[in-house]
């Protein structure tokens, strides 16, 4: 296929916060490629939601410092920034026991570790930027499937109950893991659910976070505290992320806000003093997936589509956000070589640039819940002695935070200078 053949360059599956992030990259990093975003979702850059208003039960996002990079490259973070609160300080506990670290950004020479933004400022940050390319959107409208062409694809597309057929040299699925179009497209997913479920809401203490992310292990799983609201004042409202099991999460469920509070606070304790207020509550099981092979002639899976995380550490948008700078760097090598974006072999070097880093993030992520997992008493003071560890010797401590920051030691950008890591719009 040649350009006087094709509909489009690129056909994205999905225009949440990953599909939206990629089509902002390519239109940023590799010009040259027609991109068209097809979205179920009726929202597009033409007509971007109405005004930001802050609202207390809105579902949020944590940023790494490595994402934040990445935004910067993409234009995107002097306005995004406007509503993303900084986490300066990280502190992970073990309840009940002695152990804890505790991360400084200041140790590390920068003004923040991460980032909690708003998933409907971060939708409308995107799509105001995204007004301003080529990017072509079709909303509401869904991709139903593939057929394999010589050179391209051809997708399958509903629109309104219309059918249509658009060719293209390359089809990324963003949509999530949800939509069934991975299965669809013969993607086979693996899962290991976790027993658990996460419980989403934003809270209110009597004292302020000081701009402090809690991650709290306790024996019924991990509790997470993170700082929300404006962000250049310390403020009394945080994001909370609270693991519980089938049972459990109906018994708290049913409980009263009042009720919800003190649960809280028998569960975290009194860091940050009285729990006063608890929002709406949202919840979802918890479950590793990933696929073992993410990639194919003229198809690449990427965000929860590819991988889903435990959010314990807050690593499954970072993760994704690298992977999608990864296939940047490729499309941009591969337009540069004039070799088509579709190839397997462009899409395999971005499943192989992108797989150490998912590997590490999996591992670092997965054994954080199978150690705080364990109730014996020789694992408890085992990791108990670890996070004193963490805490007293710099190496070590610097690695943690590397992790936690999303740089890890790697390269992180994509496009020409360096090369190189869910949500639907009812969450925006």
């Amino acid at each position: 296929m040649d350009s006087k053949t094709v509909d489009t360059d690129l056909i994205i599956a999905g225009g949440g916060l990953a599909g939206a992030t990629l089509a902002l990259a390519l239109a940023r990093l590799v010009p040259e490629l027609k991109v068209t975003v097809v979205e179920s979702f009726p929202l597009s850059p033409e007509a971007p939601p109405e005004d930001y208003q802050p609202s207390y039960d809105s579902r949020s996002t944590a940023l790494a410092w490595g994402s934040r990079l990445i935004f910067e490259q993409l234009g995107l973070w002097q306005r995004l920034s406007e509503h993303a609160t900084p986490i300066r300080h990280i502190h992970v506990s073990d309840r009940g026991r002695f152990g804890a670290t505790r991360l400084h950004a200041e140790e590390h020479g920068q003004d923040a570790l991460g980032y909690v933004a708003d998933n409907r400022w971060m939708g409308l940050c995107l799509m105001r930027a995204l007004g301003d390319t080529g990017v072509r959107w079709q909303a509401p409208a869904a991709v139903t499937g593939m057929q394999p062409l010589a050179g391209g694809v051809k997708v399958a597309i509903d629109q309104e109950g219309e059918h249509r057929e658009l060719t293209a040299r390359c089809l990324v699925v963003a949509d999530g893991g949800r939509s069934g179009l991975r299965e669809k497209l013969g993607f086979v997913p693996r899962t290991e659910p976790y027993g658990q479920n996460a419980l989403i809401a934003n809270v209110s203490t009597s004292n302020s976070h000081q701009f402090t992310a809690y991650e709290r292990f306790t024996e019924s799983g991990p509790m997470a505290l993170l700082p929300h609201g404006a962000p250049g004042q310390a403020g009394h409202q945080s994001a909370l992320v609270w693991t519980l099991s089938d049972d459990r999460l109906d018994h708290v469920l049913a409980m009263s806000d009042e009720e919800k509070c003190q649960a809280l606070q028998d569960r975290f304790g009194w860091r940050l003093g009285r729990f006063t207020r608890i929002g709406q509550c949202h919840h979802y099981p918890l479950k590793l997936t990933t696929v073992d092979e993410p990639v194919r002639p003229g198809v690449a899976l990427v965000g929860n589509a590819a991988h889903a995380l435990h959010p314990v550490a807050g690593q499954g948008f970072n993760l994704a956000l690298r992977g999608l700078m990864a296939l940047v760097e490729q499309f941009r090598r591969a337009v540069d070589d004039d070799i088509a974006i579709g190839d397997l072999a462009v899409l395999g070097r971005y499943q192989q640039r992108h797989r150490q880093d998912w590997r590490q993030t999996v591992q670092f992520s997965d054994s954080l819940i199978r150690i705080f997992g364990q109730s014996l008493a020789p694992v408890a003071v085992a990791r108990d002695a670890g996070l004193v560890g963490l805490d007293l010797l710099p190496g070590a401590k610097r690695r943690f935070a590397h992790q936690a920051m999303g740089t890890g030691g790697r390269k992180i950008l994509a496009g020409v200078d360096s090369p190189v890591t869910g949500t639907k719009h009812d969450d925006w």
